[in-house]
């Protein structure tokens, strides 16, 4: 299995013409910016947290996104219920593990939706993968990482192991592990930290190629591609991270398959 440029263009074309349903629950902070990247890139978005109607929403849904970015009980709860539901009819599951780590709350809530299904797609910094390794809080500062995306990747591996989630480790470099495979992305650029909910917009386009790809493997790796290579020209054209973020969903919407082939670095494949 190889991330390529044609097929992660036959991904974004797939996108582009289904338009499939991408069910998040997320957090207060991203909605907005989560809900305009998704249909930037092609899919429909839908925000729906409450418990009474998860399971319905899922039901109608291509792929599900928890976020557990700002929790509450009634939230944990409803991300339960449309976990399970998800996996009943056997649509992506993409969990984002935000700030686990940080605080125990957070850190239990993350294990005890692991347990309740195994996601699809587990995408997070490399402080929150390793994070899945104690339920003790660690050194982390907030939902940033402290630590590189390659000194994840063995607990990345465990994880895949365990659960049978492909893992997506964020970072200078991204790091894919699964399907007996583990992919090395490296676009990007350095002014996208500077912007909030980046991340939590990759986990949402995790959802939307896993809605159209056989590969959940292959999926996360191109959705990290195409937001590495369109934050990078959204960089090269962006004074700072206000502007960055309206020419990065321009450019999202604008993409071309030769800009991906221009662009796409990969660094690591086995």
């Amino acid at each position: 299995m190889q991330i390529t440029p044609e097929n992660t263009w036959a991904a974004v074309k797939a996108i582009r013409s289904r338009a499939p349903l991408i069910h998040n629950i997320t957090n207060y902070v991203v909605m907005n910016s989560t809900a305009n990247a998704l249909l930037a890139l092609g899919a429909s978005p839908v925000m729906a947290h409450a418990q009474e109607e998860v399971e319905e929403m899922v039901g109608i849904a291509q792929a599900l996104v928890v976020n557990i970015g700002t929790l509450s009980p009634s939230w944990v709860r409803a991300m339960a219920s449309a976990a399970l539901k998800a996996a009943d009819r056997g649509i992506p599951i993409i969990l984002d593990p935000v700030g686990a780590g940080a605080t125990a709350y957070r850190t239990r809530t993350a294990f005890q939706l692991l347990e309740t299904v195994s996601p699809t797609i587990i995408r997070g910094n490399a402080s929150e993968i390793l994070a899945f390794e104690s339920v003790e809080t660690m050194e982390t500062r907030g939902v940033d990482s402290t630590e590189l995306s390659q000194n994840a990747v063995d607990a990345g591996r465990r994880l895949n192991d365990s659960y049978g989630s492909t893992v997506c480790i964020s970072g200078e470099t991204d790091f894919i592990i699964g399907d007996r495979a583990i992919l090395g992305i490296r676009n990007g650029h350095p002014l996208m930290t500077r912007v909030t909910g980046l991340g939590c917009t990759a986990s949402a386009l995790c959802g939307a190629f896993a809605a159209v790809n056989s590969s959940f493997t292959l999926a996360a790796a191109q959705a990290m591609a195409v937001m590495g290579i369109a934050g990078e020209m959204a960089a090269e054209i962006s004074p700072g991270p206000g502007s960055l973020q309206l020419h990065f969903l321009d450019i999202l919407y604008r993409l071309t398959e030769e800009d991906i082939a221009r662009r796409l670095r990969i660094v690591a494949g086995e």
